[in-house]
């Protein structure tokens, strides 16, 4: 792995860590506050942060300038929605069949779609 595509990986981190903020301040404020459905706030948590993490990443991690924005947010938008299965069926199982609290199983899957949408948004989105 060269030290360009490592800083890369690394700027994604950093945005990530702000999504992580955005993701879990709104699913806890829906599903803590609003009483609203886990999975539908883990949702809207995660739908959020695609906005800021879309737009982060677009101008600091890949320095990209397509002027086809959003054709690119639809990109974007597609890896992150394989990114919303992933998420909620990584925490649906880690819930129901192992019994691991919310957040904890939310952070697990956060780690892991981590690790899909740096390789995807790398290969489709920001080629």
């Amino acid at each position: 792995m060269n030290n360009a595509l490592i800083w890369k990986f690394i700027k994604f981190g950093v945005v990530g860590g702000s999504g992580v903020f955005v993701d879990f301040g709104i699913t806890w404020l829906l599903k803590e506050k609003m009483r609203v459905n886990a999975y539908f706030a883990n949702s809207m948590g995660f739908v959020c942060a695609v906005f800021s993490n879309f737009i982060l990443n677009r101008i600091w991690t890949f320095e990209n300038h397509d002027p086809h924005v959003a054709v690119q947010f639809g990109k974007f938008a597609a890896v992150a929605a394989v990114g919303l299965v992933l998420n909620n069926g990584i925490i649906y199982i880690l819930r129901e069949k192992f019994q691991v609290n919310f957040y904890a199983a939310k952070l697990i899957a956060t780690g892991v779609v981590m690790i899909w949408n740096f390789w995807a948004n790398l290969q489709f989105t920001f080629k």
